[in-house]
This record gives C-alpha cells, structure tokens and sequence, in this order.
C-alpha cells in the first residue's frame, strides 16, 4: 500500500507545499501494544556463519532454506546437527549497544543475531500489526517465525514491517540479523570521529491499528501575521472522513481523504501562545479517522530568514547553542531512553543554551520530543559526513532515505528548525550536486524550516590571518554554517587576535563547531595543551574573534560531553575518547564551561532587549 500510495502523495505536494512519503507509522508510542524491549538472547557471529553459507550463499534467499539462525531450531533427534542455540547463548538488553554491554565487543564491528520470543493475542478484530524499529545499526535484516520480513539499511531512523496475519497466539520467534561493519558506499562511510555503536539502539515495539491506520500527518505554522496552520493527514486505506481537533483551542476541523488517503487542512490559529524557548508551549492534538485515533503533543511557531537574521515567532534571535553526541558519558554507551536526554539537554540549559546541534546523526526520537517540552531549539542531520561516495548512486539513494526518514519522523516538533545535509565534505562539483540534490529534497518534505550544512573555512597560502568561508553549497542553504579550529588544529589561541573573516553572503551566519582538547582534572600553563586552562583560554579567545563577524547569529562549540572515540590513542590523556567535551566522563565541568556559560547570559540579556 505505501509503496502503490507514494506516487499520488508526491503528485499532491501542491495542495500544501508538504510532502508525505511512504514512512513507518507516526508516533509510534501512542500505538505500542507490545513492548519488545529488554533481554534478547544473541549470537555473536564475525563470519556470518549464520546468513551465508561457505560459498557465500545466503541462506534466506533459498526457496526451503535448511540452514539459518533466522529458523530458530531445535534440534528433532539427538542425531541432527544444527551448530547454534539462542536459549543457551548470552543476552543483551534492547535498546542497547552491544560495545559498552559486553566488554569482548568493545570494537566489534560485524553481525550480531538477536532473537526475542513472545506471546500475542489481538486486541480488537480485524486488526493489523506491525512490529516498529526505533533504529539498528547498522544492516538489519528481520525475521518472524522463519520467514524474512525485509532489511533496512541506516543505523539511526526508524523502520518497521506489517506482520497482520503472520503472528502466532504463543511462542513467536523474532530474529534481528544486525551488522555494523563499516563500507566504503555506506552513510556513513569507513572513516568517522565517534564510536560505531553496533546493535538494536533504540525501543522495539509491536504496533496495533484498524484496517485503515493514520499512516503520517503535519500540522505547521506558516509565516506571517495571521497565523495560518497548514497541514494533512495521510491515511493507509481508503479515504474516509479526517478530523483534527486541538481541543484547549476549541479547533475542530474535517475533511475526506482522498483516493490515495490524504485529507489536507488549512485552519486559523485563533487564541495559541506560539512555542518558544521562553515559553514552551504544547497542545494536545487529536487526530480520528475512522476507528483510528491518534494524540500528539504539538508547539507551533515560524522560523525564518531576513538578512542576516534569524526570526523566530517574527523576533530575531540569537542560537546559544551546543554540539551534542547521543552518549550517556556516566553510564557509557548510547543514549537510549528520554531520562537519558533529560539529562543532556538538562546540561545544556545549565551552560545557558537555547539551541543544540544533534551531531552527526538523527539522534533517538526521545531527544527532539524532550526539547519540545524543555524549549530547546534543535539542527538535526544525517551522517553525510568527510568523505562520502559522492558519484555513488546507490548511496545518495541511501543519503536521501536516512534523511527523508528523519524528517518525517520529526516534522511535528516545534524544537527542530533546522535540517543539516552534511559535515565536513570538500568541496568538489561531485560533492555539491550531492548536497544540492539533498536541499532541493528537504524542501519538498519540508518548506518551513532552515536548511545548512557543516561547512569548511580556508586561507589563503600566503595569508594563514584570513579565513574565507566560500562555497557553492552556501548560495542554496538558508544559513552559512561552517567549522573552525583556530587555535588547536590551527596555530594557538594567541592565533584568535590576528584573525580576520571573509564571509561575503548576506545570510546568519552558525558557527558549528570550534573547541580544543582537555582532560578533566588536569591543570597547568594556558599554553600547554590538553590543559583546561588551554581549552578555557581558546574559548575565550575564540569568542572576542567570532564577534567581529557582523552575519553571526549563533554557534555550537565543540562539544557538550567528551565521547568514545577510536581515533583519539593518546595514553593517560585520550585513551580512546574525544577530550573537546565541556563536561568530563565523570560528569565534572570543566573551566571552559564557565567561560561559555557567562558569554551566553551575556547574550541573553542583549537580546531580551526591546
């Protein structure tokens, strides 16, 4: 049905400037019946033993396949040879990364084989079921009872399969082959700055609908000063009456879907206090058509460009921000659950940020949801990151699907104003018609949010003082976003004073990243790296340099918490983690943090102003 509806939706972009791919079912969470979470037991398998055979034959491709882990067998008689046992193997918890559960899977990086068994009665006849990947990572190829479900590729968006008609009342088998190895035409590519976290990172959920579910919907402000909310209801089933109501409002409207389940929505805004980080507000939103009901919570606000400004609600705004990995730097591992993001965006607020770039990934869903509530502005990205297979068909497929699985997921949240098509990629024609493929995409998806990228600075080779950030990419995106490290990759923060910035577009400029090194605890001159004083005299310096940059509207250093890394050997400094953290492992502020923390309430004040 999805794959037969894409065509008719895409043709219907018109009616609303907003597109609904064929996409999981949205908010998951208010549909689960089933929580799949909790101790799977697990195979590790490096040779993947058991997907293919000797000859490289994959066993799920046979048409009566007899070998497999994805079978689940027994043996029948003590004289059958099946080499594998999953009630007797070790377990993982789901979500979770296997590296930081198990210390022999540290840097793992092949398959694991997950198997979960429950039981399930329907709860309402006629029903439909399927079962809801929050994201794997990095392959994972899905099993029920011994039949293959499908596969999907991208290790940070949701995913999930129907199984209606294909579950048993007792003993159901689901089986995730799950495979994290690095390829060179993979999104990511072979080479990055963080940890490859192989596993099952995040909730798995068996989802309950009628015959005809609420597939997607969008619900948006448009800008301007009458307060105007577009948006459409897309349905997996025939069209039949929609309503919308946002009941603290007293809105209630209604519409038909059409042939292919979409029913669009334009209505007045009439009474609302607009989301901001100030004031975080969420309504409740119904959503029914037919036996299906769906409820959100939903902030509306505008987010545009003028100049070399940033409006938000119409004011302009200036993004006090931090970069963020999705780690739990106290417990290790992947941040999986919302008390994790609590705590993250928990600690942003305290440095006095009102915005966070998700690096370099689409972060859990708990993350953009929590900020709603929190008010803090979000930049969310795909892993287009260094150096991607730019001519490589088959992974712009793969660039443009992460993203479009990202944006459908998280266009209903008020906190994400800006989508980010990449990080770090020289610049080359290959590279640009990439990322400018992926822009004009997102426009389609979304019309009313900021599009950028992680850009690149250079200099001149006979003038190290002058940074120039110039690129084609810059003349499509809404921001001019770009990374710099003067003072650490770049000379030394003495550096920061001579520094001078050619940046010849009229739009708000992001710095997205700049930072240094330091190990929490340890102290001495300013000059010695991997001291904090170091790192607290870059910050310093680096703020007065970027203040001389009349288009600068916001930043996000580099970064909020130290993370793992495996590029980072330096012993009793590094040892495997990436020190730009203002914040410790051990959850100890560094004195760099201070120095941010007192910038940004400085800032604050200045634009709280009349």
């Amino acid at each position: 049905m999805q794959s037969l509806l894409r065509p008719l939706v895409l043709a219907l972009a018109a009616l609303t400037g907003l597109v609904a791919p064929a996409t999981p079912l949205i908010n998951a969470a208010d549909r689960e019946v089933l929580a799949l979470n909790g101790r799977w037991h697990v195979i590790v398998d490096p040779y993947d033993n058991g997907y293919v055979n000797y000859r490289l034959q994959r066993f799920d491709e046979a048409t009566k396949p007899s070998g497999g882990y994805f079978l689940d067998r027994k043996p029948a008689t003590p004289a059958e040879l099946i080499e594998y046992d999953f009630d007797t193997s070790a377990s993982l918890n789901v979500p979770g990364d296997w590296n930081s559960q198990d210390d022999k899977l540290l840097y793992y990086e092949s398959t694991v084989w997950y198997r979960k068994r429950f039981d399930y009665t329907p709860r309402a006849a006629g029903a439909r079921q399927f079962l809801h990947f929050g994201g794997a990572n990095y392959e994972a190829d899905v099993y029920l009872n011994g039949a293959k479900l499908g596969r999907h590729v991208g290790g940070f968006t949701p995913f999930e399969f129907e199984v209606t008609g294909k579950l048993k009342p007792t003993g159901n088998s689901l089986v995730v082959r799950v495979n994290n190895a690095r390829r060179p035409e993979a999104v990511p590519t072979v080479n990055t700055d963080w940890w490859n976290y192989g596993g099952l990172t995040r909730d798995v959920r068996l989802l309950e609908t009628p015959a005809t579910a609420i597939r997607d919907f969008a619900l948006r402000l448009q800008p301007g000063a009458d307060r105007r909310v577009r948006g459409f209801v897309q349905l997996d089933g025939p069209g039949q009456p929609v309503t919308v109501e946002i009941p603290e409002l007293k809105i209630a409207v209604a519409a038909t879907a059409d042939a292919a389940g979409r029913a669009t929505f334009e209505f007045a805004l009439t009474g609302a206090e607009l989301w901001s980080p100030e004031s975080p507000r969420l309504y409740a939103v119904t959503l029914t058509a037919g036996a299906d009901r769906l409820t959100d919570r939903v902030g509306f606000r505008t987010i545009e460009t003028r100049g070399a400004d940033i409006l938000l609600n119409g004011k302009s705004t200036f993004l006090r921000g931090i970069s963020l990995h999705e780690e739990n730097p106290l417990r290790g591992g992947r941040a999986t659950t919302p008390a994790d993001a609590r705590q993250l965006l928990g600690w942003a607020q305290e440095l006095g940020c009102n915005y966070v770039r998700l690096a370099h990934y689409p972060h859990n869903e708990h993350m953009a949801r929590v900020a709603d509530e929190l008010g803090i502005l979000l930049w969310a990205e795909v892993p287009v990151y260094w150096t991607i297979h730019w001519d490589n068909a088959d992974t712009y497929a793969n660039a443009e699907n992460q993203l479009t699985e990202l944006i459908t997921r998280d266009r209903n949240r008020a906190s994400v104003i800006i989508w980010s098509m990449a990080n770090e990629t020289p610049i080359s024609p290959a590279r640009t018609v990439f990322l400018k493929k992926l822009v004009a995409h997102t426009r389609a998806l979304d019309p009313t949010r900021l599009i950028s990228a992680a850009m690149e600075r250079h200099s001149p080779a006979d003038d190290p003082s002058t940074s120039i950030v110039e690129d084609e990419l810059a003349e499509v995106t809404d921001l001019v976003s770009f990374n710099q490290y003067i003072g650490w990759y770049v000379g030394m923060p003495d550096d920061c004073a001579k520094a001078k910035w050619i940046i010849n577009y009229n739009k708000p400029v992001i710095v997205s990243e700049f930072g240094a090194d330091a190990l929490q605890g340890l102290h001495g001159d300013r000059r010695a790296r991997f001291t904090e004083e170091f790192q607290a005299d870059l910050y310093a310096q680096t703020l007065t340099m970027l203040e001389k940059i009349p288009q600068l509207r916001g930043m996000t250093p580099w970064i909020l918490c130290d993370f793992r890394s495996p590029r980072r050997h330096l012993p009793n400094i590094q040892d495997g983690w990436n020190r730009k953290g203002l914040i410790g492992e051990n959850g100890t502020r560094k004195m760099a943090f201070g120095v941010l923390q007192e910038y940004y309430a400085r800032k604050a004040a200045a634009y709280a102003k009349p």
